[in-house]
């Protein structure tokens, strides 16, 4: 899709029209609109992967800068016309023009494009890139670079129309369109053929060619009291490519070699259809209600691609549908003058209906460790009720006291095979607090809040036959949880030209097993700091400082697959994730024609395993990832009249990590890597012209 012709021809004939000059009527400048035209030229020094990964700056050299912000209003009709244009003369450029009546009628349309580029090198021997049709070497072979990029295209359009008796219909739609071509793989258990293990991993870069569209309609109505607002919303996803056909790759492990996966069924065609009805109603001055209900079906009917290997009874389309219904409503009050209440309930079940089918009869075959399968599609249905409370009641001495209770329960459906599964869990949250006004130049608060998460009895993980499964472990969203956290608040405005705000909060976790295991989550913990500050120099300069540090870390106890010699290595990790960030913004204006300013940012993450056996010695231990990212920005804008200046911009960008995770070889020969240390420059010159 190419920049449209018809908004390119709208903004020479704006820029073309009469300017209307203001010079010597200060009032009259004061109330019209004012327009603004943005263009330049900038130099990128170094090329770079993460820098330029969302706009096209990625190879060093020249890059045009143009930005249009045009605003037009007809005195005599009431009528606006407005253009913004964004980045144009890059990759990631956007435009919207908007033409409307104050309180009648109104319209817009935009435009956007927005590229992402892979930011890891990959060299291969794959062809076919960006096709349904890719060919693997049959046997390790290295190949050339080849850049993977998608980039999106959208283009919407809304309307909106006042109408009598306070009603305001609004529409929206927006296609959607995306091409490229991004990491993917097919494969099996790493390794030499063996026992255990089969075939590897080969390079297969998904090709990208979808559309989704959205659309919509509501009427509003606004009333003293009432305010309702009720419509339908829709999505549809398209995509061109139903099959990727694989030719070559290794013959290594028969019927399990990768060469046999072939088709690949790839992301099917999917739409959802919404109606919805939503308002609120004040009471009194001091009680008002609020409620939503909506209704979803979203299906999945794309036929099966008649070249896939298709299960007998299994029908012509996957047959999927989900209903969702959705209640919620809420209420707010000050039943007194010092007691405040607000409260919410929210219902929410997502039926699947999709048909539970033996979509894959080879499950039932015995895998490499002698175990069968049912090879049913697993139903995902789920009954979410949650519903808060809350508290507020002033006390003496500038005093406020809040306490709050919070439920959270969740119903599933489906079955365990070798992932844990249980029915049911419910959390429920206490929150008490206190907030005091220790001066006029310094409030507090601090809260303390229990969590504590439990269920129904885990499922017990079952193989086709109805063996009983070895998998004794509780995934993270459904173990047992007791939660523990404090939070510490504070600002202050020691003078009139400071003012600090300082927030520490820190939480223990704790939790439970599966009867009869002690593997799985055990503990964990996190802290967060944050410190901001702003400082008023003068009426011409003022600068904003901030710092955080975050501190996440979990325990966790699993163990190997079982060896030919019937021994289990039993290993635990203490997973801990830092990141440390400050940043620094000053702005100011030295002359009166002369505006200048400098933003700094830095944060340095670190992920630490801390990864060991329970035996002695130590192996194959996991080695940290760390992280650091630092940005500088300066610009100086000065104005050489009134309605002409210039603008001078620097960019310093950094980007370092010994990120290992990404740093690995096919065993068709593709090599994925990154370049681990980034840096770059970009200064850019422009110009910047505003009329009325």
């Amino acid at each position: 899709m190419k920049f449209p012709q018809s908004i390119l021809a709208i903004t020479l004939a704006l820029i073309n029209a009469p300017v209307w000059s203001s010079d010597n009527d200060p009032i009259k400048e004061l109330t019209k609109p004012k327009s603004t035209v943005n263009f330049g030229t900038g130099y990128l020094f170094n090329d770079n992967a993460r820098f330029g990964q969302y706009t096209g700056l990625r190879n060093e050299g020249p890059y045009g800068i143009f930005n249009i912000d045009i605003v037009r209003r007809n005195d005599e009709t009431g009528t606006w016309l407005k253009l913004l244009g964004r980045n144009l003369g890059l990759q990631n450029r956007d435009v919207r023009f908007e033409h409307s009546k104050q309180g009648n009628w109104g319209y817009f349309i935009d435009y956007s494009q927005t590229p992402r580029y892979e930011p890891f090198t990959v060299n291969t021997a794959v062809t076919g890139i960006g096709t349904a049709d890719v060919h693997v070497p049959t046997s390790p072979t290295s190949g050339d670079p080849a850049q993977l990029k998608t980039e999106r295209q959208s283009i919407g359009f809304g309307y909106n129309k006042f109408l009598p008796g306070n009603l305001e219909f609004q529409l929206h739609f927006r296609n959607e369109d995306k091409d490229g071509a991004r990491l993917f793989g097919r494969g099996n258990r790493l390794g030499a053929p063996g026992p255990k293990a089969v075939g590897g991993f080969e390079f297969i870069p998904e090709p990208i060619n979808s559309t989704i569209r959205q659309f919509g309609a509501s009427l509003d109505y606004v009333g003293k009291q009432l305010q309702l607002s009720g419509g339908y919303y829709g999505t549809m996803y398209n995509n061109k490519n139903s099959v990727l056909n694989v030719t070559g790759g290794s013959d290594v492990g028969g019927i399990y070699a990768p060469s046999a996966f072939t088709p690949i069924a790839l992301a099917p065609d999917n739409q959802s259809h919404q109606a919805f009805l939503a308002g609120g109603y004040s009471f009194t001055p001091t009680t008002r209600g609020t409620f939503k209900a909506a209704y979803t079906r979203a299906t999945q009917t794309n036929s099966f691609s008649p070249t896939l290997f298709s299960a007998p009874g299994v029908g012509a389309n996957l047959g999927g549908r989900i209903d969702t219904a959705l209640l919620q409503a809420g209420l707010t009050a000050r039943p007194l003058a010092k007691l405040s209440i607000n409260t919410n309930f929210r219902f929410e079940d997502r039926d699947d209906k999709t048909p539970v089918l033996l979509y894959n009869p080879m499950a039932t075959l015995l895998d490499l460790n002698g175990n069968s399968w049912h090879g049913f599609n697993n139903p995902r249905s789920f009954r979410t009720i949650t519903s808060k409370f809350e508290a507020s009641y002033a006390l003496p001495k500038d005093f406020r006291l809040i306490g709050s209770i919070d439920h959270d329960h969740r119903d599933r459906s489906g079955f365990a095979t070798n992932t844990s599964h249980r029915h049911r869990t419910d959390e429920i949250s206490y929150r008490a607090e206190l907030r005091r006004s220790l001066s006029e130049t310094i409030t507090g608060t601090i809260a303390y809040i229990l969590s504590d998460r439990f269920g129904s009895s885990f499922l017990t993980n079952t193989t086709g036959t109805g063996d009983p499964f070895f998998n004794l472990i509780a995934p993270f969203n459904l173990a047992d949880r007791t939660r523990d956290k404090v939070r510490l608040m504070a600002n202050w405005e020691p003078i009139e030209s400071l003012s600090l705000q300082l927030a520490i909060d820190e939480s223990r976790d704790n939790y439970g097993h599966r009867a009869g295991s002690d593997l799985g989550l055990q503990k964990g913990s996190a802290r967060n700091y944050s410190l901001d500050a702003t400082y008023t120099f003068s009426e011409a300069w003022q600068a904003t400082a901030w710092f955080s540090r975050n501190e996440t870390h979990i325990d966790q106890t699993s163990r190997n697959p079982i060896t030919d010699s019937g021994f289990r290595e039993v290993w635990n990790a203490n997973l801990q994730d830092i990141g440390t960030s400050f940043g620094l913004d000053i702005n100011g204006k030295p002359t009166d024609k002369l505006e200048t300013g400098a933003n700094l940012l830095y944060s340095d993450f670190t992920n630490k395993f801390n990864q060991k056996v329970i035996l002695d010695p130590q192996i194959n231990t996991v080695p940290n990832i760390s992280t650091q990212y630092g940005s500088l920005r300066l610009y100086a804008k000065y104005e050489v009249r009134k309605n002409l200046g210039l603008r001078l911009d620097y960019i310093l960008d950094h980007f370092k990590t010994n990120e290992w995770t990404w740093n690995w070889r096919y065993t068709d020969g593709t090599k994925l890597t990154q370049d681990t240390n980034q840096m770059i420059s970009f200064v850019f010159l422009s110009a910047f012209y505003s009329w009325q």
